[in-house]
């Protein structure tokens, strides 16, 4: 039997999409990846959803990559990088808007799930960022999701220097659209998604449709060229001592 490590939930012309790998922070895997892109297909086709929240279960929204189930099989990132890289396009170019409620751990490649979303919201204890280069890894799948969200400087600030952030200074930066309390996390998703659907459901399809159009397939080249950069440098000797130094045996 499969473990299902990605849901969707649907109610009133919502669907949720939460990640289920909660005792691994819901870092993606091969497998979660996969899944992640059968429920973003079930989202693709179904005419009555007007709105889609990405959540994680448990203590975090998603951790990035999982780096320790590949630390041993390098090749194999590629594989998980690429597909990240098309999950992320078609995200991106769902015709519904999307909000990511992301509580605990956003980093790397979870926070680039955030930087796609059209809406992101967080809390100040929220741990949000691109460590990256810490690791010795080239942060290119998300490069161009970020800099379409905040801007070429503070992007290229973010993404040199690694790190992470609390939910304040993410908001300071523009990666969020608002940081609440904790306790007032999911009462404020809720109201951004009565918000939305309040709006003339064809009014907003359209409005989405057009402003993908206007970012271009340009952006889309870029990603998917980035999973392939990614891949070729996290195969490489400086990324695999610093990925085993994390687990050592």
């Amino acid at each position: 039997m499969t473990l299902e490590l990605v849901s969707l939930s649907k109610n009133e012309g919502i669907g949720r999409v939460r990640l289920q790998r909660p005792e691994s922070r819901n870092a993606l895997s091969s497998e979660m990846i996969d899944q992640l892109g059968s429920v973003i297909g079930e989202v693709e086709s179904d005419s009555d959803l007007r709105l889609m929240i990405i959540e994680g279960e448990g203590k975090a929204f998603c951790a990035g990559m999982d780096l320790k189930g590949v630390r041993d099989d390098p090749s194999a990132m590629g594989d998980m990088l690429k597909g990240l890289a098309e999950i992320s396009i078609r995200i991106r170019d769902l015709k519904i808007p999307t909000i990511a409620r992301a509580h605990g751990a956003a980093i790397g490649g979870g926070c680039g799930l955030l930087a796609i979303c059209d809406f992101a919201i967080t809390h100040p204890e929220a741990k949000i960022g691109y460590p990256e280069v810490d690791l010795g890894i080239c942060p290119a799948v998300v490069a161009p999701w970020l800099i379409q969200r905040i801007g070429t400087g503070r992007a290229r600030s973010l993404l040199l220097s690694g790190g992470t952030m609390n939910g304040e200074a993410a908001l300071a930066y523009g990666l969020v659209d608002e940081c609440v309390p904790l306790e007032e996390l999911d009462q404020t998703v809720e109201r951004h998604a009565k918000r939305i659907l309040a709006g003339g459901p064809n009014a907003i399809r359209v409005t989405k449709e057009w402003l993908n159009e206007l970012e271009g397939d340009k952006i889309r080249q870029q990603v998917l060229k980035g999973g392939e950069l990614s891949a070729s440098v996290i195969r490489g000797e400086e990324a695999q001592k610093r990925i085993r130094r994390l687990w050592k045996d």
